[in-house]
């Protein structure tokens, strides 16, 4: 779950939710300086689902008792976030093999790029089992996948892996609109057509649940993007879990936009 502060109270933004507006993004991602992506349908759903995991966490979210509100993503256990990561492929394999390759891929991504859990032995323990295991359920897969002949030609090591940064950059700009933007982030190491660039986002104008944001340089077909998703308002703070996550499912739903335009 992601938190945005507001002057109406904290909204809530649940990881499946993140990751359809990070789908949004990748629908109109690519113009002649970014490039293009194979295969599109399937890279797009694996980036609107990458976050499926999280699909039951966040029907029932634990609560945090320093703070009153529900767990950030990053707020759990390594065990628990384990637990989260080892369900997500079998969850996208009924939908795509190929989207479940680029679900397992962001997993196993993500734990070779944040290393906290290397602080302790028996974390260092559980991540490293789970590794083994994504990266045996990754071979597998590119094997069946190599025999198949549409998606041989998208399971060229260049290709994965192009497709695989993407997604990542997708959960990262995602995040940064999830969360409160006030004035300027950046992301770095984004695929281009000839190497690598990074990307800075710049907030124009804040309106209620409304943000408008500059991107340089541009890395959409389109000459604007709107984007939609959705949060829940919590208006107080919670000492009793059953009591917040009632709340949570109750008529406290909110309607996010951003509009993203060139700087």
């Amino acid at each position: 779950m992601l938190h945005r502060l507001t002057k109406q109270g904290l909204i809530c933004i649940t990881q499946p939710n993140h990751a359809w507006l990070s789908g949004q993004l990748a629908q109109v991602w690519g113009n002649e300086h970014f490039g293009e992506f194979a295969p599109k349908k399937e890279v797009c759903l694996g980036a609107e689902l990458h976050d499926i995991g999280w699909l039951f966490w966040e029907q029932a979210p634990t609560l945090n008792p320093q703070t009153g509100y529900p767990h950030k993503f990053m707020e759990l256990s390594t065990q628990e976030h384990i637990n989260i990561w080892s369900s997500a492929k079998q969850l996208a394999l009924p939908l795509s093999r190929y989207v479940a390759l680029l679900v397992s891929l962001h997993g196993t991504g993500l734990y070779e790029r944040f290393t906290s859990w290397q602080n302790s032995a028996t974390s260092s323990q559980i991540v490293q089992d789970f590794l083994e295991g994504e990266y045996a359920f990754q071979e597998q897969l590119i094997a069946f996948l190599e025999n198949d002949q549409h998606y041989a030609p998208y399971t060229k090591p260049e290709v994965i892996e192009r497709n695989r940064k993407l997604i990542g950059i997708w959960d990262a700009l995602s995040i940064i609109l999830c969360q409160e933007l006030t004035s300027e982030a950046e992301v770095s190491q984004v695929p281009t057509i000839d190497g690598e660039t990074t990307v800075k986002l710049t907030v124009k104008e804040v309106k209620d649940n409304h943000h408008q944001v500059a991107v340089s340089p541009w890395p959409f077909k389109d000459s604007q993007v709107e984007l939609v998703y959705e949060g829940r308002l919590l208006q107080q703070t919670f000492g009793d879990e059953k009591a917040m996550r009632e709340v949570l499912m109750s008529d406290c739903a909110v309607t996010l936009s951003t509009t993203l335009q060139p700087e």
